[in-house]
């Protein structure tokens, strides 16, 4: 059954990679709610600039934003587009002077704040609408062979990660035996392996991802540097870093803990793998949270570690799946206590991902109509389908364990032996000695048999030396037993040796397929394991796709939650150290602008409105009225002139102040405040 079902797997697999392959260009997060001139706009005089905004936070380079007028011929400046403030979501560019009437084509190509790319274009018109040759590139941002690559090094990073702590924890918290297995080993050190090279290739592939999406520029290093100071090439250098730790974690496990004996010393080595492990498998969750959905729009603080345990509990339960196909079908005998354990970790996380998965619907959907009528929301009920297929199975693979533990004769032990397994113990005796068969015991007796004739052979007198040996002569046997060295066959010991081996897989096969019980749970644990696969590949791609949420929001051009309230607070403030190049303008947004967990964006800009690149930027908030503050907000770099700080708590809606220090070089800083009513 197995040999038939396999099949059936890969090609769900690789209709999964299809699937992933194919919506390489739908991530688009951010989209763009506006700009100045409208889209499909005719203006009676040329603009000095153009901006844009969108729907979230983008960052942007020096060719983000591109105005091409009827002849295809660039009128921007060619300079890095302009921050007008509003939490990073709005951007400008120059134009040249003395435009011609005619109808100019706007091009833009950003990254969005989850770390997706975003492109398109519009028109707009000066005086009256004229034909243009404007070309824009046909591929989309973050398609092409770029895109396919980056898309399935994605899927598997998720799959790597998965089967990596899913098959660690299983070893540990289930089937510590297990960690001595062959088959066991392989698949948590090719996880490893797996998650180590797709994490490479997304480092290299990210340049071209969100920018050019030419190959050529995978080993461009100008843009790898680019990449490393973005927010994602910070999360995937350090995936890496703790790949090398989860190295060290493998090593041990499968080292010093297979071979420990004393029960104490393995207590004691299980504690610290299981401490150890969950940090590092924690952190490498975090990558994910910090550089994609969660990382940004509502509730960024919360949904981040809700997002760790929501993987963790992925990986736990899908990954810990696979370890127990593995051991069901390539390991040995696996003790039924090892199932029950694993089903109980299995319904914790099944629990944890119910509440998890509710919370983070709710964040990226958001409402019945986003839930139904957006490519996300369809997604995500797909998604939901299958895990309720998958807890229907697992219900099933329950059903087949209580079963098992009822089976008359039954000694706990699951699973065939696996090839270069050492001699069983007596567990696995007692297990060999379950009801089996009985063409399984003739195939053993007559390997048996044949054995002792092929012994009675080699021991026989040669020729002329018979009679000696029937008289019982002293030292005939010992004579008799040392030339059996001289007369043994090697081909024909090799021939034993593989017919042994023949008859013992055949004894194992017909005890395997001869109990429906076994033959039961092996094949439910086989299509949990089918179903998995689909399941991974519909979360990858919902990962890639613009969140139910903005989409509508973008579609309604504002949000309508947000109308209610205060909304996002933006603030201007000039500043003069008195030093060289010491005048400028800060620009500070915070959002959502009311009490509770805030997003800090600030924008420095010298006297040109420029981007200006100080040594250091403070923020510090204080509500004198309630004798609250100074509260100082984490501000991190994220680009020329802009930093931010992500979690910044206001406890209380009221009018607070706002310090700014900005220093422009060693002696020369200042600090301006400005009040301002957030809540």
């Amino acid at each position: 059954m197995a040999a038939r079902l396999l099949p059936v797997l890969l090609a769900v697999l690789l209709a999964g990679l299809a699937v992933l392959a194919g919506a390489g260009s739908a991530g688009a997060h951010a989209a763009l709610t506006g700009s100045d001139p409208q889209q499909d706009s005719v203006v009676e005089q040329a603009p000095k600039e153009v901006s844009l905004t969108f729907s979230e936070q983008i960052a942007v380079d020096e060719d983000a934003i591109r105005v091409l007028d009827p002849a295809g011929n660039r009128v921007d400046t060619e300079e890095t587009p302009r921050s007008l403030g509003s939490g990073g979501a709005q951007y400008a560019v120059k134009l040249r002077a003395g435009l011609p009437d005619g109808t100019f084509t706007v091009a833009y190509q950003v990254v969005s704040a989850d770390s997706h790319p975003v492109a398109g274009a519009f028109t707009f018109s000066i005086g009256a609408p004229s034909e243009t040759s404007a070309a824009v590139p046909d591929q989309a941002s973050g398609g092409g062979a770029v895109g396919a690559l980056y898309g399935i090094a994605r899927y598997l990073s998720y799959a790597g990660f998965t089967l990596l702590v899913g098959g660690a924890a299983f070893v540990l918290a289930c089937w510590p035996r297990g960690a001595g297995v062959r088959p066991m080993q392989r698949l948590v050190a090719f996880s490893w392996v797996g998650l180590t090279a797709a994490t490479l290739a997304m480092l290299l592939l990210r340049g071209p991802y969100a920018g050019s999406g030419r190959l050529g520029d995978v080993f461009d290093l100008e843009v790898l540097g680019g990449v490393l100071e973005t927010k994602t090439g910070a999360a995937l250098v350090s995936r890496l870093l703790l790949l090398a730790a989860a190295a060290l974690f493998v090593a041990v496990l499968f080292g010093a803990y297979a071979r420990r004996e004393d029960p104490k010393e393995r207590r004691d080595l299980t504690f610290g793998l299981a401490i150890g492990g969950t940090v590092v498998a924690a952190g490498l969750a975090a990558t994910w949270a910090m550089s994609e959905h969660a990382s940004t729009g509502l509730q960024a603080g919360i949904a981040m570690p809700v997002d760790v345990l929501h993987l963790l509990a992925v990986a736990a339960w899908l990954g810990g799946l696979t370890a127990l196909l593995v051991a069901l079908y390539r390991g040995p005998a696996v003790e039924r206590a090892a199932v029950r354990r694993f089903s109980r970790v299995a319904f914790g996380s099944v629990v944890v991902l119910a509440l998890t998965g509710l919370y983070q619907s709710w964040r990226q959907v958001g409402s019945w109509s986003a839930l139904t009528g957006t490519s996300y929301g369809q997604l995500l009920l797909v998604k939901i389908g299958l895990v309720a297929l998958l807890v229907a199975v697992a219900g099933l693979s329950r059903r087949w364990t209580g079963r098992l533990g009822e089976a008359p004769g039954d000694t706990g032990a699951l699973g065939p032996e696996g090839e270069g397994a050492s001699a069983p113990n007596s567990t696995e005796a007692a297990t060999d000695s379950a009801p089996d068969s009985g063409d399984g015991e003739r195939s053993e007796v007559v390997v048996a048999t044949a054995e002792a004739s092929e012994r009675a052979e080699a021991e026989r007198p040669a020729a002329g030396q018979g009679a000696e040996a029937e008289a019982g002569a002293p030292g005939a046997e010992s004579a008799a037993t040392a030339r059996v060295p001289v007369q043994a066959d090697p081909a024909r010991e090799a021939q034993l040796r593989r017919q042994r081996e023949a008859a013992s897989a055949a004894t194992r096969k017909k005890r395997r397929d001869g109990d429906p019980e076994r033959s039961g749970l092996r094949r439910s644990v086989l299509l949990e394991a089918g179903i998995a696969v689909v399941v991974l590949a519909v979360t990858t791609v919902l990962t890639t796709t613009e969140p139910g949420r903005t989409e509508e929001e973008a579609a309604a051009g504002t949000s309508a939650p947000a109308a209610q309230q205060q909304g996002p607070v933006s603030l201007t403030v000039p500043f003069d150290t008195g030093g060289k190049d010491g005048k400028g303008t800060v620009l500070l947004d915070v959002d959502p602008g009311r009490s509770g967990d805030n997003a800090l964006h600030v924008y420095v800009q010298d006297a040109g409105k420029e981007p200006l690149d100080v040594p250091e930027v403070k923020v510090a908030l204080t509500l004198k009225a309630q004798e609250l503050g100074p509260l100082a907000a984490p501000l991190e770099r994220i680009s020329e002139g802009h930093w931010s700080a992500t979690g910044v708590q206001i406890p209380l809606a009221g009018s607070w102040t706002v310090a700014v220090t900005v220093r422009t070089s060693d002696i020369d800083q200042v600090t301006v405040s400005k009040n301002v009513r957030i809540g």
